[in-house]
């Protein structure tokens, strides 16, 4: 099996869209560069009119005789040299950075688009710093080589060919010599792209886990605050940090001496044209206006090679940052996605037959799970910490598939259905609420994109939220910060319920929604929640079992097994775990030991 392609190869395939504008920008770039060699010809030119006179070339080739005309026509087109070098110049950087930025919106947005269809687990073994460090610092890198790097190797290209014609055409022999360091200038080049290319992949890790550090460190402040861990966690972002730096000082350490190694290179070629050009002067077989045009051209041949240190080191770079992007976008989801759509109307009919399933197969979650939620019906499901409650919820809405059993959603198994289809019918109130940096309004929306400014009061009205939404500063219109930090607990749970009945789900999935509210906001959700699950499908996890003491069904879980089931009087009647953990709660002291 071949392994997939990476690096230059990879890009130029991904850049297929583009290549037309790769290649304008490579002629702006090219013909630059010729208006920049045509010049260093023309001074040549300029001495020999000085030197021979009407003996000049441009005077037996053209018949242009008097001196000054030669010098007022020579001028001139050094002038046009110069003004098309300008122009050439300008719609080569503006073409190339105009690419560099559209590849780099269109692999950021791939890369994000193929994230997202990522299956939940791969984000569980994924740190969040790391995949920023992905899809926004190494896009950056290979943006920066883009933008300038690509159209320093075509120049260094072009300039080779144009100055070596120039000097084949004068004399062979001094081509020879001057361009005598070329080959090992390449040579030396191969050899610190494969010395520096590991040390540019230990300089990417390094920032991916300085980026995952920064990242967690950020989002758990308060946690870092409340146990006073500031300096500790400083200690762990100086690691990272000192990592990071490492990693570029031993790249830094041979990058930098490949300008100089070049500069030893260039003396040599500039000293043969210096010494041998001279020597054919002084003896007749090389004209003065000749000789300086190959002096110019040598600093010209050889002097933009230092440029190479640069180049290579952004290459390198951007080769490092390339080779993690499509690592990243060769990554492909372990489930696969249905394509069968749900038939309309919804009914919501649920069902888990005999499901079986673990995080890891070694050590089951879930033993056998079966039951059934009819259409319409509101079911609960309550248990320990770590039977399995949210697990359940999890294999519904198809985060995680299961290792046997099936679940089905009206007759269909949800795994031959497209997500879109699936969770659409869904509308989900997760324990711990995620609300993005923006309005009430936006946040609310979030549930169907397209609903009114009145649907969306309507949605916070039976929400319950409508009130105490009004009062914010700026009402629908107030920001709630980041993860709605600006906002209670409460007020965060009941927009987001308004956000999934804005939905209008057939299914509503409420994940622990009131266990961490105080009373007054839970018996607001409770009386929400009794209007809104009225004629709708209802699966409701719950630690407090008063929420849901009025569910048509309520499904016990105990180690991964349901051990009993019924409505709230007939578990209590049963005295079983529900009957025990039931007298807990109401504060009952003469407990039973269920039996």
């Amino acid at each position: 099996m071949t392994e997939p392609q990476t690096g230059l190869r990879r890009l130029w395939q991904y850049a297929g869209p583009h290549r037309g504008q790769v290649w304008l920008a490579s002629i702006y770039t090219t013909l630059g560069k010729v208006m920049d060699v045509v010049p260093e010809v023309l001074i040549g030119a300029v001495i020999d009119v000085i030197v021979r006179g009407k003996g000049s070339f441009l005077a037996v080739q053209f018949g242009v005789e008097d001196r000054w005309q030669q010098l007022v026509i020579l001028t001139i087109a050094n002038a046009l040299c110069w003004i098309l070098e300008s122009v050439f110049g300008y719609f080569s950087a503006v073409t190339w950075r105009n690419l560099s930025q559209t590849i780099e919106h269109e692999m950021r947005i791939g890369l994000y688009d193929h994230v997202q269809k990522l299956e939940l687990a791969w984000f569980e073994d994924t740190t969040s710093g790391g995949l920023m460090s992905v899809m926004n610092d190494d896009i950056n890198q290979l943006e920066r080589f883009l933008d300038g790097g690509a159209a320093s190797i075509i120049t260094v290209f072009w300039n080779v060919i144009l100055v070596g014609a120039v000097f084949f055409v004068s004399s062979p022999l001094l081509t020879l010599l001057a361009f005598l360091p070329i080959p090992l200038i390449v040579l030396g080049s191969v050899k610190y792209q494969n010395s520096l290319k590991p040390r540019y992949a230990r300089v990417r890790e390094a920032v991916s886990e300085m980026g995952s550090v920064l990242g967690t460190n950020l989002g758990g402040i308060s946690t870092i605050k409340a146990f006073t861990s500031e300096l500790l966690e400083s200690k762990r972002v100086e690691a990272a940090s000192a990592e990071y730096r490492d990693a570029n000082r031993e790249a830094i350490k041979y990058s930098a001496g490949f300008v100089p190694l070049i500069r030893m290179l260039i003396l040599t070629g500039f000293t043969c044209t210096l010494v041998f050009g001279g020597w054919l002067v002084l003896n007749g077989r090389m004209e003065v206006g000749v000789y300086s045009v190959l002096v110019f051209m040598t600093q010209r041949l050889l002097w933009p090679m230092t440029g190479l240190g640069d180049t290579l080191d952004q290459y390198q770079r951007a080769m490092a940052s390339t080779n993690r992007i499509f690592g990243l976008l060769n990554t492909q989801p372990k489930m696969v996605e249905g394509a069968a759509i749900l038939e309309t109307p919804i009914k919501g009919e649920i069902k888990f037959e005999n499901v079986i399933f673990g995080y890891t197969p070694e050590q089951p979650i879930l033993k056998g799970i079966n039951f059934h939620i009819p259409v319409g019906e509101t079911h609960a499901i309550i248990g320990a910490t770590g039977a399995g409650k949210s697990t359940i919820i999890r294999l519904l809405l198809r985060f995680y598939d299961t290792i046997s059993g099936q679940v089905t959603l009206d007759g269909t198994d949800i795994k031959s259905l497209s997500y879109a289809s699936l969770r659409g019918a869904c509308g989900y109130v997760a324990q711990d609420v995620f609300l993005f940096h923006g309005t009430v309004r936006e946040n609310i929306r979030y549930g169907r994109e397209q609903a009114t400014d009145l649907e969306i009061e309507e949605a916070a009205q039976q929400a319950e939220a409508h009130d105490f939404i009004q009062s914010l500063p700026d009402g629908y219109d107030t920001v709630v910060g980041e993860r709605g930090q600006k906002l209670s607990g409460g007020q965060r749970q009941r927009i987001s319920l308004a956000r999934a009945i804005l939905r209008n789900p057939a299914i509503l999935v409420l994940d622990e929604a009131t266990s961490a509210v105080d009373n007054e906001t839970e018996a607001a959700i409770q009386r929400s929640l009794a209007h809104v699950t009225k004629g709708r499908t209802s699966l409701v996890i719950a630690h407090r079992l008063s929420t849901v003491r009025d569910a048509d069904k309520i499904w016990v879980l105990e180690a991964g097994r349901v051990t009993e089931s019924g409505r709230h009087e007939e578990l209590l009647q049963n005295n079983g775990l529900y009957a025990a953990l039931w007298r807990v709660q109401t504060g009952e002291l003469n407990l039973v030991q269920p039996s």
